[in-house]
């Protein structure tokens, strides 16, 4: 983007200049010597989602008070965000995508603002200097979207039969919140939100607080560890809802549908002896509290990892609830810098299933690359064909990026550079990866420069070259 400096001519202090001076403030929110921001970019040149993100700032916090009224399928908000100046701002940005803005403010002072597509272009009275940390808040309300992403699948605010599901991944947050929808921006999370009595609201994070009166129930939650706003998640309606902890004391809140509940108990009164197993192959568990959200939602077709509470649309198998669990590590403490970097979550979380497998009675890692390879590992020749349809770190479009190469052949990745490096060196590269970039973002580059520096003497460019970004199904090794 080419960014423009808005300039505003000086008003002499004269009677014929009164008018224009009232002018200037009433469109600007103030005149001076000249504008010396300026604005900042609408979004972060994203490989597959080039509007997703805006430049010229960085969120610390996000601070959302909500109300849902499911009879009118109506959310009202306000979205308080903290942020910190890259550059001298004359504008920025915020990702929205409907809803109707009613009001916005700039530390305190109310702000001019435009709309165009899921662009919220926010203009302060005042420049907005590098280096400072400023405050917007956002006064909106309508019926939240439901979000048909570029594969065919749903996110957004999707409708459930006694409530919704707010789900991100890719873009979907922008939906019921405003905010900059990049992984790349991470931030703490303060959430509360009110719904009719008889319905629950379960987020991200700890429960800080949960009441009732006059016909309404309105609970607090806090996340404080980074987040990547497509891992946060809203799940309002009917729950059976159970508190625990894990042997090492940490909090375990799972919410699940009623109708659910008998078949989802079992898998997740595993989830500390997940955990457990998890620290010991991945390295201590990054969050204050864990937890699952299990929803009657069949025609979702995908579990996703939000941060701490992990969201599925019926009751999870172990294969699934490892999975997701993995992800905890890697892909929402170890977040993507770009979505061309989504191997990096799926491979480690499907590699994830496969370690699990292996120490758990079933075939080994290396058995389960070997029916890949070969092709028995689908039920059918199409989908083992479509296992080679592109490299994993190369998708070619936001269509796929969750299509069988990024899941399947990411992970034999990792069996790859495991048969380079050793099984020892391997274990170090597990735990050390998920330590090196904690509560931050890593790319491709980040992780290949990351393993050649743990195996120094190993020749890993043809795992890269052949296996990571090679087009076509590799020579057998």
């Amino acid at each position: 983007m080419v960014s423009r400096r808005h300039r505003i001519a000086t008003v002499a202090r004269s009677a014929r200049g009164v008018p224009v001076l009232l002018a200037c403030l009433l469109a600007l929110g103030g005149c001076g010597g000249g504008v010396h921001g300026t604005p900042g970019g609408p979004g972060v040149r994203d490989p597959y989602f080039p509007k997703a993100g805006n430049g010229g700032y960085d969120v610390r916090h996000y601070g959302l008070r909500l109300a849902y009224e499911p009879a009118a399928q109506r959310l009202t908000g306000t979205a308080t965000l903290t942020a910190r100046a890259g550059e001298d701002l004359s504008a920025f940005n915020l990702d929205l995508l409907g809803l109707e803005v009613d009001g916005v403010t700039v530390g305190g002072r109310a702000a001019r603002f435009n709309r165009a597509g899921q662009e919220l272009t926010v203009r302060p009275r005042e420049d907005i200097r590098r280096g400072e940390t400023f405050r917007v808040t956002v006064r909106y309300a309508g019926v939240p979207r439901t979000v048909t992403d570029p594969d065919g699948s749903q996110e957004g605010w999707v409708r459930t039969a006694d409530g919704v599901l707010a789900l991100g991944e890719p873009t979907g947050s922008m939906a019921w919140f405003p905010g900059n929808h990049h992984p790349s921006d991470k931030a703490a999370y303060d959430l509360t939100v009110t719904v009719p009595e008889g319905l629950r609201a379960v987020s991200n994070g700890e429960l800080r607080s949960e009441r009732t009166a006059r016909g309404r129930t309105t609970s607090v939650w806090h996340m404080g560890r980074p987040m990547a706003s497509y891992l946060a998640t809203l799940a309002i309606g009917r729950f059976d809802v159970e508190r625990s902890r894990t042997p090492s004391g940490l909090p375990v809140y799972t919410a699940v549908d009623p109708a659910e509940a008998r078949e989802s108990r079992p898998v997740l009164r595993r989830i500390p002896e997940v955990l457990g197993w998890a620290e010991r192959r991945f390295g201590p568990y990054p969050f204050s509290s864990t937890g699952a959200i299990v929803d009657r939602a069949p025609e979702l077709g995908y579990a996703l990892e939000t941060q701490t509470r992990p969201v599925f649309p019926g009751a999870p198998d172990m294969t699934l609830l490892v999975h997701e669990l993995a992800h905890q590590w890697y892909g929402d403490s170890v977040s993507p810098e770009s979505w061309r970097d989504m191997w990096l979550n799926e491979g480690f979380a499907t590699y994830a299933e496969w370690l699990w497998e292996e120490e758990h009675g079933g075939r080994s890692a290396q058995e389960t690359f070997d029916a890949l390879y070969s092709g028995s590992y689908f039920a059918t020749p199409e989908e083992a064909e479509a296992l080679w349809a592109f490299p994993p770190a190369e998708p070619p479009d936001a269509a796929r990026i969750s299509d069988p190469p990024v899941y399947w052949r990411g992970a034999m990745v990792l069996q790859q550079v495991r048969r380079t490096v050793g099984d020892e060196t391997f274990r170090r590269i597990l735990r050390g990866w998920a330590a090196a970039y904690r509560y931050g973002n890593a790319g491709t580059a980040d992780f290949t420069a990351y393993v050649e520096r743990q195996a120094p003497g190993k020749d890993l460019d043809p795992v890269w070259e052949e296996w990571l970004y090679g087009e076509g199904k590799p020579e057998r090794a």
